[in-house]
């Protein structure tokens, strides 16, 4: 479509159309203020039931926290009792400690004080009378004889014991409705401390005589009333209710004022955004149109990060990279064998070996310098470093090898590679200001390029230092050593295959 023609529908609508978006646009004009406090209400009624649930989980957690304290406070007051009471008691000859001592008479009375059980019994029922509704209860499946309310009353005080003897540090917790009131159940496992082991193990009427550190003796359980935090919970709710009616109040007489002067306005505003945004829109497709085709072609030319930091605004890029390792790879024979196809051949040929490669510097995290000619040149460990730099081009270079073979067997033409490869330090950079490249500069550069030339047809030759990297992770034999211009005699090896035997180390 034409922009002509864009323009023309927006600005020009269906008259049945536009009737109705008036009609629908003026009804919402005329009510919207009912609308509003139909909103507003139900944005409370959601704001009251989000509170309830909160309000029932606060009460949970009040009571949680709250049985939680008093099993805290008994176990403390028990230790206490049973540390700095008892212990210093039965060292003296006229003081005794037992279970029973409320059957005592007067005179044994005044010479007895209860055992820590005994004690945290009491304890326990003096805070159940003191406390409206609280309940404190330590029971247990091995009772003194003269307790007849000693163990277990009703299914989720068994519960408890089973599973906290099953798994002494965990708390259990339930919240159970009676008579229609709810209450909160909380119990913690009792567990037998050293200084009393040997009291329950002597003692005449213990019901059992082989108590170890650590075991559950019993469980100390605890019930509330949920009655007690409903209360004050609803009043903060009332009180929140009132508050929200009163801002929702003074929000639909605010947003009352507003609407009144926005509606003189709306029409004209409408009319305006129809024809801007047709315009914009317009704009937008063209300009998205455009940055799509340039961004594609950036970043067919220039690494990713690198047509980044060009959009950004840096106009001179120039990094160096300490370690990095370069593979150039060529032809062999293949300005002979141009010579023998035309040229529409000859560049199809090129298209799908180096289309090949193109995938496998895809395939391994590469990065594609160039091409010149029938050469090709990748590099790894730039421009985002990596720590295999060499493990990576050693890989894209065996399968280089084994992509030629296969063209060759496919296009059924005489196809051979030779590869070069070296790692160390580079310079890399953007050069130009039309039809600018990302290359590479430094010895490291210079070396592989002489790693490829004076190599061999299907060989693909190493420098030492990438030899260092690669040695014991692949199949390498020793060459030995060459006449490299500009550096003299260098001993170089050759990249064979991926070591397979595991433990494996040096060359073959």
């Amino acid at each position: 479509m034409t922009r002509t023609g864009l323009l023309c529908k927006h600005r020009f609508p269906i008259p049945g159309i536009k009737f109705v978006n008036r009609v629908l646009i003026r009804l919402l004009f005329k009510h919207t203020i009912p609308l509003l406090v139909l909103l507003l209400c139900a944005g409370i009624a959601a704001a009251l039931l989000n509170m309830a649930n909160l309000s029932s989980s606060l009460i949970e957690k009040q009571a949680l926290e709250s049985a939680k304290t008093y099993v805290e406070v008994l176990q403390n007051a028990r230790s206490l009792y049973s540390n700095e009471v008892v212990s210093k008691v039965v060292q003296h000859d006229d003081m005794a400690v037992s279970h029973i001592y409320k059957n005592l008479t007067q005179a044994d009375l005044a010479h007895t004080i209860p055992i820590p059980a005994t004690f945290l019994i009491d304890l326990g029922e003096q805070i159940s009378h003191d406390n409206s509704g609280v309940k404190v209860r330590l029971y247990s499946d091995y009772p003194f004889p003269n307790r007849s309310n000693g163990g277990p009353n009703d299914a989720f005080e068994r519960d408890a014991l089973l599973r906290l003897r099953q798994n002494p540090d965990s708390e259990i917790s339930r919240i159970e409705s009676s008579q229609g009131k709810r209450t909160f159940r909380f119990a913690r496992a009792d567990i037998m401390q050293q200084s009393c082991v040997e009291c329950h193990n002597t003692h005449p009427e213990s019901p059992r005589k082989d108590w170890q550190v650590d075991d559950v003796r019993g469980v100390l359980a605890i019930t509330i009333p949920l009655d007690l935090f409903v209360g004050e919970t609803y009043m903060w709710l009332h009180g929140t209710f009132a508050l929200l009616a009163g801002l929702s109040g003074l929000c639909i007489v605010g947003i009352a004022l507003v609407i009144g002067r926005l509606r003189q306005t709306s029409e004209e505003l409408e009319l305006r955004v129809h024809e801007r945004t047709a315009d914009l829109k317009w704009a937008n497709q063209q300009l998205a149109e455009a940055q799509e085709k340039s961004e594609g072609l950036l970043l067919n030319v220039l690494p990713e990060t690198i047509a980044h930091r060009l959009k950004e605004g840096d106009s001179t890029i120039s990094d160096g990279f300490a370690e990095v390792t370069i593979l150039f790879a060529d032809l062999v024979n293949f300005t002979a064998l141009s010579a023998q196809m035309s040229p529409t051949q000859l560049v199809i040929l090129l298209n799908q070996i180096f289309s090949a490669f193109d995938q496998l510097t895809e395939q391994y995290g590469l990065e594609k310098i160039k091409t010149i000619g029938d050469a090709y040149m990748v590099a790894g460990g730039l421009p985002t470093p990596r720590p295999d730099h060499a493990e990576a081009i050693a890989e894209m270079a065996l399968a280089m090898r084994q992509e030629i073979n296969r063209l060759s067997q496919t296009l059924k033409q005489s196809l051979d590679i030779r590869i070069g490869i070296n790692s160390g330090p580079v310079v890399a950079g953007v050069i130009g200001t039309k039809k600018f490249i990302y290359d590479l500069w430094g010895d490291t550069v210079n070396i592989a390029s002489r790693m490829e030339s004076q190599g061999i047809a299907g060989g693909i030759q190493i420098a030492p230092a990438t030899y260092t990297h690669l040695q014991g992770k692949y199949l390498i034999e020793h060459r030995g050593s060459i006449e490299v211009k500009g550096k003299g005699e260098m001993e170089t090896y050759w990249l064979m295959e991926k070591w397979e035997k595991e433990g494996a180390r040096g060359l073959e």
